[in-house]
């Protein structure tokens, strides 16, 4: 439960700027300045210096390469879907949050959330992808505390998600738990 204490609890309700360390990267908010990764002595030489001066940062703007996005989702094997939706899906969100990785000039898509909300008390989160390279590495922790940062800041207290069978595990361990009271959600798809 110290996960979610640290997001509902105390005067911190804002998301904060300053940089987040993730498995020897820097993840930074959009507004933040980069911080150089530090080295992993597990690299080749070429390795390290491609990896020591990778940043990871987050942000917030909508204006996203919808081909980037097929990419990555296309890394974790998911199907492909129209794209003019997906644009549509995007414009219609409460929050989009994406993460990078800048090497250099060269930027890449490694992460993306998004959440649909009432505006007032309720979001539910959808399609938080992290590309697999990145996986395992507290990466998705990484992107979920953003999230629900930015979430907890517009003053949304029920957060709620629809997860695949093999990452439940994923997000119990960020606390997140089947409805506590026991309501069973209820799907109704067009013939």
């Amino acid at each position: 439960m110290g996960f979610w204490k640290s997001l509902f609890s105390g005067s911190d309700t804002t998301p904060s700027s300053k940089p987040t360390a993730v498995e020897g990267y820097i993840a930074e908010d959009e507004n933040s300045l980069p911080t150089e990764a530090p080295r992993d002595p597990n690299l080749s030489s070429s390795a390290a210096r491609s990896r020591s001066s990778s940043r990871i940062f987050f942000s917030t703007d909508r204006d996203i390469d919808l081909y980037e996005l097929e990419e990555l989702c296309d890394a974790v094997g998911w199907s492909r879907r129209p794209l003019r939706k997906v644009k549509k899906a995007i414009q219609h969100s409460f929050l989009v949050v994406t993460m990078w990785e800048q090497r250099g000039v060269q930027r890449r898509l490694i992460g993306f959330a998004r959440a649909t909300s009432d505006h007032a008390f309720n979001a539910t989160l959808w399609d938080v992808v992290v590309h697999p390279d990145f996986q395992g590495k507290g990466f998705g922790k990484a992107l979920m505390k953003h999230v629900i940062k930015k979430l907890r800041s517009e003053d949304i207290s029920n957060i709620t998600l629809f997860a695949d069978p093999q990452v439940v595990n994923f997000y119990q361990n960020l606390g997140f738990m089947a409805d506590p009271e026991g309501i069973k959600g209820m799907f109704w798809y067009p013939d």
